[in-house]
């Protein structure tokens, strides 16, 4: 039977959601449990990729499983490290893809301008005084002016095309608390492409680059810029279905929003 899970993430212990050889993943501590349970090896698939360190408070993985008769949710979660949750497990169509299917993703970046030891795995903390958040809040919007992203992208000769449909772009800022979060929703995502996107925001924030500047650049697909913001401060955080309407379980992810909504 096709089943999705529905899961959330702490990615800070973790490669990424890709298994990968020798090295802790998502996919591969999920897929390790799995055969605990079941006997055998049962591949998942994801809804896309998570870097090193980077969380997702919302994600989707497909999987086919053998009948079973008893609350996998429950052995799931008695079983799984403590940094990894399911929330839900839905029988779907077969015919159902959690990568392919997905109309949107959004991500949500976390920025703290003091030291906060509460906050250190959750939001990136950039100790910079006198940001143009002004400037900052203008050079997000023009994410959803071009269609075209390769100047955001770390490898852009791993794609046939680096276009991608930006439906919101925002930065919220609460300068009493010093923190924050630029979210992005899109159609896909380009290999770092949101951290890049941070990247140039603070740039433009702390004066390095003006908002013209940055627009030149994503205009004419200028690339060559392979820095990135911290992955920490990084959530996946609302994958989206034609099919099925499901709602962000994590009450961390809404007490970061707080003040920044």
């Amino acid at each position: 039977m096709n089943y999705f899970l529905h899961i959330s993430y702490d990615g800070t212990r973790y490669s990424g959601w890709q298994f990968q050889p020798n090295v802790k993943s998502v996919q591969g501590a999920i897929e390790d449990t799995l055969k605990e349970i079941f006997k055998e090896r049962i591949p998942l698939g994801g809804c896309g990729r998570t870097d090193a360190g980077v969380h997702a408070s919302q994600y989707i993985a497909r999987v086919n499983l053998p009948e079973f008769d008893f609350d996998l949710k429950f052995r799931l979660n008695k079983r799984l490290p403590e940094d990894i949750s399911v929330h839900d497990i839905l029988e779907m169509d077969e015919k159902r893809r959690a990568r392919f299917d997905a109309t949107s993703r959004t991500y949500d970046y976390f920025i703290h301008l003091k030291k906060d030891p509460f906050l250190r795995k959750y939001s990136s903390l950039y100790e910079v005084g006198n940001l143009d958040f002004e400037a900052m809040k203008e050079a997000a919007t023009l994410f959803m002016k071009y269609d075209d992203f390769k100047s955001v992208c770390l490898q852009p000769l791993l794609y046939n095309h680096t276009r991608c449909n930006v439906t919101n772009a925002k930065l919220y800022v609460d300068e009493k608390q010093e923190r924050l979060r630029f979210t992005i929703t899109g159609n896909r995502f380009l290999r770092g492409m949101v951290r890049l996107c941070v990247y140039f925001l603070l740039e433009v924030g702390e004066g390095r680059m003006t908002v013209d500047e940055f627009e030149h650049r994503l205009a004419n697909r200028i690339d060559g810029i392979r820095k990135s913001a911290f992955p920490n401060g990084l959530f996946l955080s609302k994958v989206e279905y034609p099919y099925l309407k499901l709602e962000n379980q994590s009450p961390l992810f809404q007490y970061l929003k707080t003040g920044l909504q």
